[in-house]
């Protein structure tokens, strides 16, 4: 067993270890984890919370001795099924909250197999650490570009199509799993919490070249529920904005297609539309919920751009920073892929 002291993210992946394991319960997991970890916890919430009570209440014998035997218990249902099939060669590194008992515990025994492990120094509150200084005490580690344009642009979708043609990307959007928007939540799913957008987003960052221009899409200081870091939000208003200009036409296609989630729940999107309401005419909400119920996917996008995002947009607009101005006459895959050769081109 290796106890590893992490001094950047960036050793996460230049330590080459097969695989992060992260030991502790499901709820800790659920909050924050390295970004790739699997869970195998050795206690679950209530044996750790078991544990706890007899710890500070009875015994911190006997709770040492419950949680060793919980441990081995839970140690071998990960033995016998996620761990069943590893080779020799395997090499995992383990951590838990602080790098104490239950990350050594289990480091312990699957070194005993022959197994080659690694026990993170500190745990996650040391990883924890490393994020913060990333997030909250460094300046962003590479120039900035910014994807802006009103909504409907097909931002996102050329913003991968840049990335897929070698441009340096940061897919805000894809870590905070929303698409910015009051209709921006894909129906059924969640967004991570703060402390996991975080840790996504600081990971992300570690693996940016910080010779090359980074492209991001424009955004708020908040995605959804989430909120950006202050030196992240300052990079971006600060950073020189390529914008993509298209007609209201084909920017509702566009949307009727990139929505089709959403297109496909009724309910949702009438309460999405509903949600309007402080901001707009009652008989437009009504509009807009007859055009929706009746299927008018592409009239109901150009209503809601014309009517609330782009009158929004022009509001909020910034023109400190410099701009390029990318037109298209439409938004289809074509179209899209040669916007995205020119920002290329652009990002040098």
């Amino acid at each position: 067993m290796r106890q590893i002291t992490l001094t950047t993210l960036a050793d996460l992946s230049r330590l080459g270890f097969d695989e992060v394991i992260d030991a502790r319960s499901p709820s800790e997991f659920a909050e924050d984890h390295v970004p790739g970890a699997v869970n195998l916890p050795v206690l679950n919430d209530s044996e750790r919370a078991q544990v706890g009570t007899v710890y500070t209440r009875e015994s911190r014998f006997r709770a040492r001795r419950m949680g060793a035997a919980l441990v081995a218990r839970n140690a071998a249902l990960h033995l016998e099924g996620y761990l069943a099939d590893k080779p020799a060669s395997y090499r995992p590194l383990v951590y838990c909250w602080r790098g104490g008992q239950r990350s050594g515990s289990f480091a312990l025994i699957l070194g005993q197999i022959g197994w080659q492990v690694g026990v993170i120094d500190g745990g996650w509150r040391s990883y924890r650490r490393l994020v913060a200084d990333a997030l909250y005490d460094r300046p962003f580690p590479a120039p900035v570009f910014m994807l802006d344009g009103n909504t409907g642009t097909a931002k996102t979708a050329i913003l991968q199509e840049v990335a897929a043609r070698g441009g340096q990307v940061l897919d805000l959007e894809g870590l905070a799993a929303h698409r910015g928007s009051l209709f921006g939540l894909v129906p059924g799913s969640a967004q991570p919490s703060q402390k996991g957008f975080e840790s996504a987003l600081a990971m992300a960052m570690a693996g940016l070249d910080p010779t090359r221009p980074v492209l991001v899409e424009a955004e708020s200081n908040r995605i959804g529920a989430l909120r950006l870091p202050p030196a992240l939000w300052q990079a971006m208003r600060d950073a020189p904005r390529l914008v993509v200009e298209a007609p209201l036409e084909a920017r509702a296609r566009w949307l009727a297609t990139a929505y089709a989630d959403l297109v496909g729940d009724p309910a949702q999107l009438q309460t999405r539309i509903a949600a309007l309401a402080p901001y707009q005419p009652r008989e437009r909400i009504a509009q807009w919920q007859a055009m929706a119920a009746a299927g008018e996917f592409q009239a109901l996008a150009a209503g809601l751009m014309a009517h609330h995002y782009d009158p929004r947009y022009a509001r909020s607009r910034r023109t400190e920073a410099p701009e390029t101005v990318f037109n298209a006459a439409s938004l289809d895959s074509t179209e899209r892929a040669a916007l995205a050769e020119r920002i290329v081109a652009r990002l040098g």
